[in-house]
């Protein structure tokens, strides 16, 4: 009876070890995480002084050089609700502002930085677009965000950080600059209520590196958002350049709880681009780029002259399918320009951009609707298949490690394709061909696969 005992116990015992590794095995997303992957596009609205002066955006300079007159900011026609309007209608459902950028100004009625809409003569300097801008993106049903620049800061002269200077002279300039950015993240996320996103513009030094402790006033007063990012946490991680896509695979996980310190080679970021499959981190990948990016220009702010530079519905259709394709979210970098609106070129191209999107992928052959097994799709007697959208129930992780696409042609089963990540979303583009059923097989999985949906699709025109 003893011998009968003890093997039920360690049975038992095997199983739980069982079911806790098949279960317990790989990195879970936070609520703000799976929201942010389930968002798919996100736009980001650069607005800044130098939009008012008439000329072409100079980075390296604007980093060192103070605007000479403040005053020429004067959006006469500012219209946040044409800006979210506009970026609804691309199928957002995340919008970022650049509270602050390089400048050091600040687009808010700010108690602590001298240097904001208080100080300029627009709106007898009781402007406050960072207000406009949530309320806008409520009204229209969009997860309003925040993006504030503290690396730089040409009107305090901060670089890199830093005041220049070792001296006590330095020192107290730097203390001052610490403590008004504290207080600016406190005033941006305490007075404009929940926040689905707060980004630091080239990362966020803390204390430990002589910064302002701006994770924990976040922490505090945004527990819900996703932070992006400093050297300790990444919650999101850059998808290694500004193309608006990332290579495949692209997992969703990564081996240390900031990329900012660990992106790896400097000439290829070879590693935050693919992520890492056995990761302990859950930190997806975003893909940025400027909707004005087209053919050799690369404009985060609006220039005049520069609608011929708006990304050709083609190329914007080709990023769409190696992003949110890739198991990574879309940043399109959108410019007000001086009026305060979104140029109407830019608006009607993101406008055949959602549309695309929605046809393109509204109206599916058929789909599995998914489970822990392998799954087929009859299409019998035969039906012409061109791309095929598969998803991962990622709220339990990312558990698909090798898998392949199998198609029933004349009787006998072929291989269409093979692939490792799936994700919250991998669109497989294929030959067109004639099919009487998609099987899918999972042939590696960390615990039980489990597949959110299986669609199938032929698109006229699908990459144009």
């Amino acid at each position: 009876m003893f011998r009968i005992t003890l093997f039920i116990s360690l049975f038992s015992l095997l199983i739980i070890i069982k079911a806790t590794a098949q279960n317990e095995v790989v990195p879970i997303p936070t609520p703000a995480q799976l929201a942010w992957q389930e968002a798919e596009l996100t736009a980001i609205f650069h607005y800044d002084l130098h939009v008012f002066d008439g000329v072409k955006y100079n980075q390296k300079q604007n980093r060192i050089t103070p605007v000479p007159d403040y005053d020429i900011f004067n959006p006469k026609q500012l219209d946040t609700d044409q800006w979210i309007k506009s970026v609804k209608e691309m199928g957002v459902k995340i919008a970022i502002l650049t509270a602050t950028h390089e400048t050091g100004f600040a687009l808010y009625q700010s108690d602590v930085n001298p240097y904001s809409l208080k100080a300029v003569k627009w709106r007898e300097g009781q402007g406050d677009i960072v207000k406009d801008f949530v309320e806008s993106c409520r009204k229209y049903g969009i997860k309003p965000g925040i993006y504030i620049g503290i690396r730089w800061n040409s009107f305090y002269g901060i670089y890199d950080f830093k005041v220049a200077g070792d001296d006590e002279f330095a020192q107290n300039r730097q203390d001052h600059y610490n403590r008004m950015c504290e207080g600016m993240v406190d005033e941006l996320t305490s007075n404009y209520g929940e926040l689905a996103i707060v980004w630091f513009d080239g990362g966020a030094h803390g204390p430990k590196q002589g910064g302002p402790d701006v994770q924990g006033i976040v922490e505090k007063n945004q527990p819900n958002a996703i932070f992006y990012h400093n050297l300790d946490r990444s919650d999101i991680r850059w998808g290694g350049s500004e193309s608006g896509t990332v290579p495949y695979p692209c997992w969703g996980t990564y081996h240390t709880a900031s990329w900012f310190a660990n992106r790896g080679d400097s000439i290829d970021f070879k590693p935050i681009k693919y992520g890492d499959p056995n990761g302990n981190y859950y930190m997806p990948a975003m893909s940025d780029a400027p909707l004005r990016g087209y053919n050799g220009r690369h404009e985060w702010f609006w220039e005049p002259n520069d609608e011929e530079h708006i990304y050709p519905l083609k190329e914007l259709m080709n990023m769409y399918y190696n992003s949110v394709g890739h198991n990574s979210t879309l940043i399109l970098g959108i410019t007000p320009d001086p009026d305060g609106l979104v140029p109407e070129p830019d608006r009607k191209r993101m406008k055949e951009f959602g549309d695309k999107i929605a046809t393109t992928f509204s109206d599916p052959i058929a789909e599995y609707t998914g489970g822990d097994e392998n799954g087929e799709i009859d299409l019998n007697p035969g039906r012409y298949v061109n791309m095929v959208v598969l998803e991962e129930g990622i709220s339990l992780g990312e558990r698909v490690r090798d898998f392949s696409l199998m198609a029933e042609m004349d009787g006998k089963w072929e291989l269409l394709y093979e692939g490792t990540s799936i994700g919250h979303k991998h669109i497989v583009r294929l030959d067109r061909k004639k099919v009487s059923a998609v099987k899918l097989k999972i042939e590696e999985s960390i615990g039980p696969p489990q597949i959110k949906s299986m669609k199938v699709y032929d698109v006229v025109n699908r990459d144009n």
